[in-house]
């Protein structure tokens, strides 16, 4: 697994592209710079692992169409943004449809890059969950953002994962713990193995035992047939103990001789059977504290805690809000329930939050809003009034260009000018075709029920359909 991802710049402008290579490598990138838009698959040396491209000048249109059919050809998925050089005139169309994720304004800006890359990331792993059917589209929910803290969690992710070491998660709730064991599991060798989560906290004491190791036909009432438990149905993949510190002492201690020998019994039987599973324990708990009040083992706790991570609050990485709002909405957006923008008050004001309940507070909160507002902008005046408490409409200038201008991924979050103009009829037309292609894909291709959907008459949607070269039969 590749510590650093690696960015492919194409640009002729050797200060900029030595800017670039700076900027990328001070955000822990490892940049390719290409200053011969002929020459960048030579430079690639067949290898395929790159995160995203960023293209710069060509020479002309024709050459730069040309450079971006060949980049998508070479790989039809790859995260393409465009460098534009400030005071120029936008040439190539952005299709909604397309790889191309956005302009990034020159000289870079460190902010604009992050933000860029990371929405890169995000778009890659999307990609692969839907092709291959690998991943959840919301893996990286709680781990998108640009701040130290969620980088240093990724780091040690990419650190232990492929190793069998016991890994403690340690954060309050509503943080991503889970998030977290997952992208263990995925990154480790037992990704092909199952994932096996179990609340602690959830289940009954008495019951914990039978649900962890299984139990035999008779062993108590009810027990009307073998079982197996969450050992035997994680076998080879990993285990994840979720809340482990509100399990009792004498869970514990079975829990411990399992870490110890690798073998279990079933509720009822006497008969050991081997176990090859990774562990991963999660708590909102200070376990220290336990420890000194006698309700959690010390030697479980030194046997849990060989590699220990622990997730930031949400106030801790407040910074990252922006990018967590874009994400929550996309998600919402995949998963086809409706979509909601917010302004830069709304997020200035949710900056100012001190979210008790981490992201999933914030995740619950977008999804209200997506019911509440469908389709709408959200300002400041419309939050619910605990997220608004002592904060006005008007965004602080030395704000506005950390929730907007920097961010790539949130350009539409309110219909504001760039400073620096924009081509309206080409973004108006960028508009209609995504929303056509969102119709036709909601209705199965169908254009009579796209056209209802978007409130127009059927031939009307057709001529669009030819003006766009969309066509397909009505």
């Amino acid at each position: 697994m590749t510590t650093e991802p690696r960015v492919l710049v194409i640009e002729s402008d050797p200060a900029i592209g030595n800017e670039l290579k700076a900027v990328l490598g001070f955000i822990n990138y490892a940049p390719i710079l290409v200053d011969r838009h002929t020459e960048w698959r030579d430079r690639l040396d067949g290898a395929e692992d790159i995160l995203a491209v960023l293209v710069g000048s060509a020479g002309s249109d024709q050459k730069l169409s040309l450079l971006l059919n060949e980049i998508h050809q070479f790989n039809e998925q790859l995260p393409i943004y465009l460098l534009s050089r400030k005071g120029s005139e936008p040439t190539v169309a952005i299709d909604p449809g397309s790889c191309i994720l956005g302009r990034l304004d020159l000289p870079p800006n460190y902010a604009q890059l992050t933000s860029a890359l990371h929405q890169a990331e995000v778009f890659v792993e999307t990609h692969r969950a839907t092709t291959a059917s690998q991943r959840p589209v919301g893996l990286f929910r709680s781990l998108v953002g640009s701040s130290r803290a969620v980088q240093n969690v990724r780091k040690l992710i990419e650190q232990v994962a492929d190793s069998d070491a016991n890994v403690l998660i340690l954060g309050e709730s509503g943080t991503g713990k889970e998030v977290v064991a997952r992208n263990l599991h995925y990154f480790s060798s037992r990704r092909e193995k199952p994932f096996v989560p179990v609340n602690c906290g959830a289940i009954p004491g008495d019951l914990l035992e039978s649900e962890l190791f299984g139990h035999q036909k008779g062993a108590f009432t009810g027990a009307i047939s073998d079982r197996e438990g969450r050992f035997e149905m994680a076998e080879g993949g990993t285990l994840f103990l979720d809340e482990i510190g509100d399990m009792s002492l004498q869970m514990q201690v079975k829990i411990l001789r399992v870490l110890q020998e690798r073998t279990f019994e079933r509720v009822g039987s006497n008969q050991s059977r081997n176990t090859d599973v990774r562990i991963i324990a999660a708590t909102h708990r200070n376990l220290e504290q336990a420890i000194t009040e006698g309700e959690f083992r010390e030697d479980l706790y030194y046997r849990l805690n060989v590699f220990p991570i622990e997730m930031p609050s949400l106030a801790d990485r407040a910074e990252d809000i922006p990018l967590l709002v874009n994400e929550l909405v996309r998600r919402i957006e995949h998963e086809k329930r409706g979509s909601v923008r917010l302004s830069p008050g709304a997020i200035y004001a949710l900056c100012q939050y001190h979210w008790p309940g981490n992201v999933r507070e914030l995740a619950n909160l977008i999804e209200r809003l997506a019911i509440l507002h469908p389709y709408g902008v959200v300002d400041a005046g419309d939050l619910p009034e605990k997220f608004r408490a002592g904060v006005s409409d008007d965004v602080p200038e030395q704000y506005l260009d950390a929730l907007v201008g920097s961010q790539v991924t949130s350009a539409d979050l309110d219909p504001r000018l760039p400073r620096d103009g924009m081509n309206l009829k080409e973004h108006l037309s960028g508009l209609e075709i995504n929303y056509i292609k969102q119709a036709l894909a909601d209705t199965g291709g169908v254009v009579a029920h796209a056209a209802k959907r978007l409130g127009m008459r059927r031939t009307t949607l057709v001529e669009k359909l030819r003006k766009y070269g969309m066509q397909r039969n009505a």
